[in-house]
């Protein structure tokens, strides 16, 4: 717990037991924080920015040719090993892929933004996702993080509001259910119908314009945005046409799939956890707010997703450092932190189904009277 701790520590009988993240206000400020970073730290360099990019494009191309030419002929049972460890490892370099666009929407990847934009656009659009539409959603949730009113993402719900047929998505096969749907089509929820994000007067989606999401000098953007979804979904419907429905699933899709399902857990793990707190408009501010998220240990993932999954914490705090400096402003920061720190290096297999489990509303601690505006995770209904 704190610097370098854990935010789930166990007892005298092994079980765990939650250690709660200050949620007061932090005794530094966020110069504080940006003091302790070496100033290289903020420094990005294009050049080994962009050696990052190819690397993950070769190795990306690299396993599309060997599923294209070799796997495809593959026949049973080889064939049923073969594409499941080619659409994790493709996937997983694609999720590489898509951290790279998205440091360029943070204009993290180098000191140019046209070029940032340009080649997110590009990175995000070939993999069928919104990049202006979501670089400015993502933005808005960095900018309101652990706001119960106004963050952009797995906002959770309060007790007060949830319906009665919230109980059968609280058993076992109910949180299988929910994960399932998290692991496929979460992500497809979110940008299409905007499930889990803030809740707004009209209906709110990453396609549309004038989505109340965006404001007017980000709406012509946004039109860019389909352009470019429409342009490399008539390219892949071409390719469809000439490879076959069953080559473009297996070869194209299927890895999609694990990118998004990369994108949805990570992005839920960081930020839902009995440790953290969330806040309403009487006690949130941006700091504390910044400071409610969780690192987490996916082992070797950790490289191949240039550590978006293990200085996440920095990362909040300060979007603009490249991930080949995040370990080391990590390192740098713990020691002022202190306990406002939160790391958990349980298994994420297992952090998933206890996250789903422990953390399905939240709600203020009864008798608080100066915190009633701290809400914490909870299951029992």
């Amino acid at each position: 717990m704190g610097s370098g701790g854990r935010a789930t520590e166990p007892n005298n009988s092994g079980n765990e037991v939650v250690k709660r993240a200050p949620s007061s206000k932090p005794p530094f400020t966020l110069g504080d924080i940006k003091k302790a970073i070496p100033p290289h730290c903020f420094n990005r360099s294009l050049i080994r920015s962009s050696s990052y990019l190819f690397v993950d494009l070769f190795f990306s191309f690299l396993f599309y040719y060997v599923a294209a030419t070799y796997i495809i002929s593959l026949s049973a049972p080889l064939s049923y090993v073969a594409w499941p460890v080619y659409w994790i490892l493709q996937g997983s370099v694609q999720m590489g892929l898509w951290v790279i666009g998205h440091e360029c929407g943070h204009q993290a990847f180098s000191d140019y933004p046209l070029l940032n934009d340009t080649i997110g656009y590009f990175l995000h659009t070939g993999m069928l996702a919104p990049y202006f539409s979501w670089k400015y959603s993502h933005r808005r949730h960095h900018s309101n993080t652990a706001s119960l009113e106004h963050d952009e993402s797995f906002v959770p719900k309060k007790k007060s509001t949830l319906k009665p047929s919230a109980r059968l998505l609280n058993t076992p096969p109910g949180r299988l259910m929910r994960l399932v749907i998290l692991c496929t089509v979460g992500w497809l929820l979110y940008v299409c119908f905007n499930v889990s994000g803030r809740k707004y007067e009209k209906f709110a989606n990453h396609f549309d314009p004038k989505s109340p999401i965006y404001s007017d000098r980000e709406r012509l953007q946004i039109l860019l945005t389909d352009l470019g979804l429409l342009v490399a979904s008539y390219g892949v419907y071409k390719v469809g046409m000439a490879q076959g429905l069953t080559w473009l699933v297996l070869v194209y899709f299927a890895p999609l799939v694990i990118v998004y399902g990369f994108l949805v857990v990570i992005t839920w793990l960081h930020h839902t956890h009995r440790s953290l707190p969330h806040y309403d408009s009487t006690e949130w501010n941006w700091l504390r707010g910044a400071l409610s998220t969780v690192d987490r240990d996916y082992g070797v993932l950790n490289t191949v997703l240039h550590h978006i999954t293990d200085t996440h914490v920095a990362h909040h705090l300060f979007f603009t450092i490249p991930h080949y400096n995040a370990m080391e402003a990590t390192k740098a920061i713990k020691p002022i932190l202190g306990e406002y720190y939160q790391f958990d290096d349980t298994p994420i297999a297992k952090a998933m189904w206890r996250e789903a489990t422990e953390c399905f509303f939240v709600e203020a601690d009864e008798g608080e009277n100066n915190n009633k505006g701290v809400y914490w995770f909870n299951n029992k209904i």
